[in-house]
């Protein structure tokens, strides 16, 4: 057998599982679902080792012995012989959202369960092993213990806030749940010492090992499976003058119709896209990691192939194969489907943003085009108007090319108008300067309001033809504004406006690179070719040749490599199941059976050409249905009480860990991109602010020793609030650019940034004083008057003299000070227990006498001398040993 023994993280709870290795193929898994303390368990484990020696007396050759530490379950997987175990090694955290470390997996171990004696091999069986590891788990696959990184933080954050009425009529004597995403943010019982923790079921379509936790979900508990997603995770900091605000970027790539580039386009049967992500950006104040007492903020939009029946044939070697519709699908019955997925998860409005050209010498890309439209009219005759999917066409290269407009002023204006109808998501109300002083962008922000905050309602879908390049720069203006917008709700920034050029969205940028470099490896085999710097006409030329570098690795991806990718893609997720007497994988001629279900078997429920969307859906727009207290989603929920004093519900210990040996570095993250650090220059006198409009080439590692530029490197200290709006597109001229989106001229660079930043003169300081000094009944709302009290006066003299000497002076010249200026000021009364608190003189607090008796007990304590425990000391402490062993 092999025995796994699992731990909570302080190692006082445990649980084990014991597995059946004399069964050849078929996976036999026992779950005691007891909870063991330390002790039960070595005593527990040293039974094992005694009872399975060969001989008593053998002291050396131990019956019991470590196969592998590890940090997790991946699942169980079978081929032809008998079952796997796949286990997490290795682990690097990567972000941490209110106190929940999110991982990155970085070594998995496959161990062989069946006994060498019972094993049945097959000859085809390492091809499969060797076909199931080509997905490489140590790239880009994430996992969390306390967070369920399948959904949003809105829906997360709804479901820790469902109404306290409705978790008690919950019932939960029917399995003993434990150990939750929510479990130590649990919501306090009125007047009593219970805590409810919710558990919620995972969105399955980002879970990636869903098919390799089906074999044993039901038989082991739920503490045992852990879910991973595919996709990208990032974490920065950006400190505002020493306050930390950390910037996190989640993308969760879906596991349904999975694959690469030019072998998954379109969607499937049951609405699934190719390339279908979902990215998260959430914002929140580090100095505070608790969600009910911290402000947390998230924007989520979505990228995906264009939902119909089309592909390209790859047997031509061409680099831009024809794009082939391959079904006729005239009452849109996919499209429908895929909307509807979205308006559950979602709401309304969803807002299509198509950047695929609308224009063409040859027809090619226009081909979508035509198909979506028309699909998206015939899908909204039936939806109400106020609810109906919003079409954008863009065509992003014909204005990539244009010399009368610049593409992210155009992109920042459609940013705008989609933030302002979605809104987004905020866990607090308005502050009261938003109330009393709105912005004028913020009155006209959609989404709904509600006690606790505001919600995002719809979503925004870009899709070009990879969905890669040019969907990744638009994605980067819609999150750059609602990073804006976001910042403005936690009261960080006096106006929701972001220029380029500053160190906060240098950061952002810089996440948003990453993130679309990962997602362009994974889907197309390279990293991205066109990147925002290509688009606002400053990369450096030595960019041209790295674009024509990463163009020929996608074409050799794409043609040698996809085909071994896909499959093991399919085995791993299991789209394909290898038996016996079936053709093997590498036998198929296409998978195009396995994702398309209604190819095997017609469905007997076929869905209204009409009434597309799921029953209920409707009701409750613009909400999304998933986020809604329905009967329905409260099936998808587990709730458990416990007990306050449970060491699972406090995040203190949870967090900073006191049981072990921790460091700062990896407490509080000190290794992370710091906009301080790595982006604010080093040079004397330039202003702290991440919001002050730096050189475009101007950054802390540039610029850092650089002493012989320091005069040049002096800027206007423009900040978001008062630098001036994007030019118009009559000011704006661009340079010519070819279809790999590199520059003709260098001329056209400067001229292209989106905010121009000059070196002070003159003629700008005017203007930046102009701007910045208002008067205080425009900052405050009230008038100051002109002349202050002769108290005031009086008062204001007395806080001057406190920072000077006067100990110095003799005592006539302090008693006239006192007599003749200080005579009508009022006395200062010192708030602290401090009378006196100066860099002086301090005059210590007098210790009362309850004070002076406990630190005497605890003085006789150390030399061991106890006193006697009190009545209320034994019943706490009981209480504890009961909570915590029992």
């Amino acid at each position: 057998r092999y025995f796994l023994v699992g731990s909570n993280p302080a190692e006082t709870k445990y649980r084990v599982l014991k597995i059946d290795r004399t069964e050849p193929k078929d996976l036999v898994i026992i779950d005691d679902k007891h909870v063991y303390t330390q002790q039960e368990v070595r005593e527990l484990l040293g039974r094992l080792d005694l009872g399975n020696r060969t001989k008593m007396g053998q002291k050396g050759s131990s019956g019991l012995s470590r196969a592998v530490s590890a940090f997790g379950i991946v699942g169980f997987v079978r081929f032809l012989e008998g079952y796997y175990i796949v286990l997490i090694t290795k682990r690097r955290k990567m972000a941490d959202i209110g106190g929940h470390a999110i991982y990155k997996i970085e070594d998995t171990n496959m161990i062989y369960i069946p006994n060498d004696s019972v094993r049945v091999s097959h000859p085809d069986e390492a091809r499969y092993l060797r076909i199931f590891q080509n997905v490489d788990l140590s790239s880009n696959f994430y996992f969390s213990y306390s967070y369920d990184l399948s959904h949003s933080l809105q829906y997360n954050l709804t479901v820790l806030r469902m109404p306290l009425e409705t978790l008690k009529t919950e019932t939960t004597q029917t399995r003993q749940e434990s150990f939750d995403i929510f479990e130590d943010e649990g919501l306090s019982t009125q007047g009593g010492s219970g805590v409810f923790g919710i558990c919620s079921k995972p969105y399955e379509k980002y879970v990636w090992n869903a098919k390799l936790l089906e074999a044993v979900r039901t038989a082991v508990h739920r503490d045992w499976l852990l879910y991973i997603i595919h996709g990208f995770c990032g974490q920065s900091k950006l400190l505002i003058y020493g306050r930390p605000i950390y910037v996190t970027l989640i993308a969760r790539r879906s596991s349904k119709f999975a694959g690469t580039r030019f072998l998954k386009r379109g969607a499937n049967c049951e609405g699934d896209v190719a390339n279908e992500v979902e990215t998260e950006q959430i914002l929140y104040d580090a100095s505070v990691m608790s969600f009910s007492a911290g402000s947390y903020s998230s924007y989520v939009q979505v990228r995906g192939s264009v939902p119909l029946y089309w592909s390209q044939d790859i047997s031509t070697m061409m680099p831009k194969p024809p794009i082939t519709l391959d079904q006729a699908d005239p009452y849109a019955h996919v499209a429908a489907l895929h909307f509807d997925q979205m308006l559950q998860r979602f709401g309304s409005p969803i807002i299509i943003l198509n950047l695929v050209k609308e224009r063409e010498k040859r027809k090619h890309e226009r081909i979508l085009s035509e198909e979506l439209v028309a699909a998206v009219t015939y899908l909204n005759q039936f939806l109400p108007p106020e609810h109906a999917i919003i079409y954008i066409p863009w065509d992003m290269a014909k204005y990539t090319k244009s010399k009368l407009c610049n593409v992210l002023d155009r992109l920042n204006v459609i940013a705008e108008s989609v933030v302002k109808k979605t809104g987004f998501f905020v866990n607090r109300p308005d502050s009261y300067c938003s109330i009393l002083r709105p912005d004028e962008k913020w009155n006209e922000l959609g989404g709904c309001v509600v006690s606790t905050g505001r919600l995002q309602t719809g979503v925004l879908r870009t899709n070009c033809v990879d969905c890669l390049d040019r969907t990744n720069t638009a994605q980067f203006m819609v999150g750059k504004c609602a990073l804006a917008y976001q910042l403005y709700s936690l009261g960080l920034i006096d106006k929701p406006n972001l220029q380029f050029d500053t160190d906060a969205v240098r950061l952002f940028e810089e996440l948003y690179e990453d993130h679309g470099d990962t997602l362009s490896l994974q889907y197309g085999g390279s990293q991205l070719v066109h990147r925002v710097k290509t688009y606002r006409k400053i990369a450096p030329w030595t960019q041209h040749s790295k674009d024509i570098m990463q163009t020929l690795s996608r074409y050799y991806s794409n043609a040698f490599s996809d085909a071994d990718r896909q499959d093991s893609i399919n085995l791993f997720l299991g789209v394909f199941k290898p038996a016996e007497g079936k053709p093997h994988l590498w036998e198929l001629p296409t998978d195009f059976y396995l994702h398309h279900k209604n190819t095997l078997s017609l469905s007997q429920a076929r869905q209204s050409y009409t009434y597309w969307w799921t029953t209920g859906v409707l009701k409750h727009l613009p909400l999304p249905f998933d986020e809604v207290t329905c009967a329905e989603n409260r099936r998808k929920l587990t709730v458990k009480k416990f007990h306050k004093y449970e060491e699972e519900i406090d995040i203190h210990n949870e967090f900073f860990r006191p049981y072990e040996l921790s460091s700062f570095d990896e407490t509080f993250c000190l290794a992370m991109t710091n906009s301080t650090r790595d982006f604010m220059p080093k040079n004397v006198g330039i202003d702290p602010s991440p919001f002050t409009v730096r050189k475009p080439d101007e950054t802390g590692k540039s610029v850092l020793g650089n002493k012989n530029n320091r005069e040049e490197t002096v800027l206007q200290r423009k900040t978001a609030a008062s630098a001036p709006p994007p030019p118009s597109e009559e000011a704006v001229s661009s340079s010519s650019e070819d279809d790999s989106g590199t520059d003709k001229e260098d001329e056209g660079a400067v001229s292209q940034r989106s905010t121009p930043v000059k070196v002070t003169d003159t003629g700008d300081n005017t203007k930046i004083t102009e701007n910045v000094v208002q008067s205080t009944k425009d900052v405050y709302g009230v008038n100051l008057s002109d002349i202050p009290s002769e108290d005031d006066l009086a008062i204001y003299a007395r806080f001057v003299q406190l920072g000077q000497s006067q100990h110095k002076q003799d005592k006539g010249s302090q008693q006239f000070c006192s007599k003749h200026l200080l005579d009508k000021v009022i006395n200062l009364i010192p708030i602290s227990s401090f009378s006196q608190d100066n860099i002086y003189e301090v005059q210590p607090p007098r210790a009362d006498r309850k004070s002076i008796e406990i630190f005497h007990a605890h003085i006789q304590a150390g030399r061991g001398n106890m006193q006697l425990l009190g009545r209320d000391d034994f019943l706490m402490y009981r209480e504890y040993i009961r909570n915590r062993y029992m």
